[in-house]
């Protein structure tokens, strides 16, 4: 039951909503949408429907800190903490991509503002959605004279994280991609029809809607007068904005300072760190009697990183046991020492600060002593320090530490480095789309997979020519994707003034090649499609080995 807001604007967001997932799921499209109930019994109250097994994203980024807003992986963790399985991971990870991808296009049209990780939500099974919808239309929050919307919708490098399944793009990051166009280009079809249905409401007295100018906000948001490959276009720009908002981050952390005086350490029926699903303590698990960092260990999950191997011996065991943890893990079990204990002096924790790269062997061998020094002293100091549930949360065995297979190292997967010699090799493939209108060709270059080169991950682009062109008056260019074997692209390659007879004579050559600073650009693949083979008078859309 919720007082002090007017819900017939949450009310009338939700059901455009569940109109837009109606029309997905009719043309075969399902996102995943979570669509709860929200009803105004009154001026100013009214009931909303619970989402059971979710938490707000402002609550899972705060279990790493305040700052956690600007790191990458609190959703990943949080998510694999519910889904311990890989296959219930990958589940939950599907669930997110779909989900994300319907979020986004529908707080676009809508024009849904005021969006913090307080009113952002995610369910323990991946689904993500959004609440109150006291902002639309465009009618943003603001900072002063800025809005505090600077973004066209919330889409952070937390949840590209996830998207990914880890922090390079992937081949899932196209799927997203896709699946964002594909929604966008579905709701476009029935512009018509949502405002219609908006203008209806225009004499409800809801303080956002009162006006044509409102309206126009959704058509302008629709761009009803472009074509679908011109809206697919449109919308990929407005993912690489959204991804590269830095506001939306500090907007984040901006709302987790300001939620700070309501919260210290989560409630008794919480978990209280963020990789462990209950709290555990002594009584319950039995008295440490020794702990210490044994070795460390490499993994690849997917990216490199090392994991600390801690040997855990109780009162009443002969066999030690070994738990896994990482060295965010043990940073989190300091700050939040530092809250439950602000009066103890705590020992000194290693700097996470390292110059150069961080995940090498050599930082990983230093901080191992580091750490084992700082938990001989936390273990040393005071019982109500050393014997809270906090640090026998810590060292409580999970699921994760049972599946490991002994202590004697991980080894990597076989010929997955990047640095595998591939040397004079090309691969990979691209996905095009292919159409003739009006004299002119238009070459849609949508996304390139499993691009193949030694070394460092290029910084792809592709060229093309219409093949024979003695002076290379044909060429075109894309721009520069950094640093990925998966770039996507969705650019439109435009060749004009073309009859279809002097089309079916030529050749589209294509060529995918990295920019390199200090060295002539590298191949990385190629192909070139006779245009006769096409049926120009529609569409082609497909992949390409390269």
């Amino acid at each position: 039951f919720k007082v002090g807001e007017d819900l017939r604007q949450d009310m009338l967001a939700l059901q455009m909503i569940k109109i837009m997932d109606k029309i997905w799921l009719q043309e075969g499209l399902d996102l995943r949408m979570v669509i709860f109930k929200c009803l105004s019994t009154g001026k100013d109250r009214g009931m909303v429907e619970l989402v059971p097994a979710s938490d707000t994203l402002r609550k899972i980024q705060v279990e790493y800190g305040v700052t956690g807003s600007f790191k990458d992986k609190p959703l990943a963790e949080w998510l694999r903490k519910y889904n311990p399985t890989e296959e219930e991971y990958e589940k939950a990870s599907e669930n997110f991509i779909y989900s994300c991808a319907g979020c986004c296009v529908a707080t676009y049209v809508l024009g849904i503002c005021d969006r913090h990780n307080d009113n952002i939500m995610l369910r323990n099974s991946g689904h993500m959605f959004h609440i109150d919808f006291g902002k639309f239309l465009g009618h943003a929050q603001m900072f002063g004279s800025f809005k505090r919307d600077r973004a066209p919708f919330v889409l952070t490098s937390d949840m590209a994280y996830v998207i990914n399944g880890g922090e390079k793009p992937t081949i899932r990051f196209q799927l997203f991609v896709d699946l964002c166009c594909q929604a966008y280009n579905l709701i476009r079809k029935h512009a018509s029809l949502f405002l219609n249905l908006l203008s209806l409401m225009l004499s409800s007295g809801l303080p956002e809607l009162s006006g044509v100018q409102d309206l126009k906000y959704v058509q302008d948001a629709l761009q009803p007068q472009t074509t679908d490959a011109e809206a697919t276009i449109f919308f990929t720009r407005l993912i690489e904005s959204s991804l590269g908002s830095v506001a939306t981050k500090f907007n984040f952390f901006i709302h987790n300072l300001a939620q700070l005086r309501f919260s210290g350490l989560p409630s008794n029926d919480e978990p209280i760190l963020s990789f462990s699903a209950k709290t555990y303590s002594l009584k319950q698990d039995g008295r440490i009697k020794q702990v210490s960092v044994f070795t460390y260990q490499k993994r690849y999950n997917p990216d490199k990183h090392y994991i600390y191997v801690v040997r855990v011996l109780r009162e009443g065991q002969v066999e030690p046991t070994f738990v896994f943890r990482t060295f965010d893990e043990f940073q989190e079990l300091h700050n939040k020492l530092g809250i439950l204990f602000p009066l103890w002096k705590l020992p000194g924790f290693p700097n996470k600060m390292v110059l150069g790269r961080t995940h090498i062997k050599d930082v990983a061998a230093k901080r191992k002593v580091e750490l084992n020094s700082y938990i001989q002293s936390l273990m040393n100091s005071s019982p109500e320090v050393a014997e809270c549930d906090l640090v026998y949360t810590f060292f409580h065995p999970l699921l994760r530490d049972d599946k490991v297979e002994g202590i004697d190292g991980i080894a990597r997967p076989a010929d997955t480095s990047p640095s595998s010699p591939t040397s004079g090799k090309v691969g990979g493939e691209v996905k095009l789309s292919i159409s003739y209108r009006n004299s002119t060709l238009f070459v849609m270059v949508m996304h390139i997979k499993d691009l193949v080169k030694d070394g460092a991950d290029p910084n792809p682009y592709v060229k093309t020519y219409l093949l024979p062109d003695t002076h290379k008056t044909s060429k075109r260019k894309t721009k520069i994707s950094r640093k990925t074997r998966n770039p996507t692209f969705n650019e439109m390659l435009v060749y004009s003034g073309y009859s279809m007879e002097t089309l079916k004579q030529r050749e589209l050559q294509l060529s995918v090649l990295s920019a390199e600073s200090l060295r002539e650009n590298f191949f990385l693949g190629g192909i070139t499609l006779p245009l006769k083979d096409f049926n120009l008078s529609k569409e082609t859309v497909n992949w390409y080995r390269l």
